[in-house]
């Protein structure tokens, strides 16, 4: 019985130990990682964005794997379409981007990235829910379900997005971005 009482006490210490860990933010980088911080934090900054939100679209996009190119066609590090990238190319007239950098060079598709990420801040009035959906279902749809009344662009009735996969997108970015706030306390 003693020995079992025993085997109890280290089993309970073992537990209480690994939730400790667990519970410890510094271990929880090693599942929340963030590449491209520089990257990130730079081009955020130049289009007012908050870049924890700039890595948790990234994280749901493609995990940061770089070259990766979506079944539809999107391209890079944040998924950008390639009508998207020209559009964003031309209106932003950014110096050193071409569209041949898109899906080989990280920092180029951040930074057509966070620019489209502003212009849709500025089509939906800073609605940072709004331009998640935005940002995956397109600008047009969103405002539709808006003007309809099918969605009122907050997190909490995100249910209501008509779209799934759209819905699920929302509720991954919104757990990532709230996984990075509460790990990292500075980008």
């Amino acid at each position: 019985m003693k020995w079992l009482r025993k085997k109890r006490v280290l089993l309970l210490l073992f537990f209480g130990f690994t939730l400790l860990l667990f519970l410890n933010s510094q271990w929880l980088v090693l599942f929340y990682p963030i590449y491209y911080k520089d990257e990130i934090r730079h081009h955020a900054e130049k289009n007012e964005l908050d870049p924890f939100m700039v890595a948790a679209i990234i994280r749901v996009e493609t995990n940061y794997k770089p070259s990766k190119q979506s079944k539809k066609g999107a391209l890079g590090l944040m998924q950008i379409m390639p009508d998207t990238a020209k559009w964003v190319l031309e209106t932003a007239k950014l110096p050193n981007v071409s569209f041949d950098q898109i899906n080989q060079q990280p920092e180029a598709n951040i930074e057509i990235g966070t620019w489209y990420l502003k212009s849709l801040s500025d089509q939906f009035d800073g609605n940072m829910i709004a331009v998640i959906a935005a940002y995956n279902a397109g600008p047009t749809r969103v405002k539709n379900w808006l003007k309809g009344g099918t969605w009122d662009g907050t997190v909490d009735t995100a249910k209501n997005i008509p779209l799934g996969e759209t819905r699920h997108y929302v509720q991954r970015v919104v757990h990532y971005y709230e996984q990075y706030t509460s790990i990292y306390k500075d980008f």
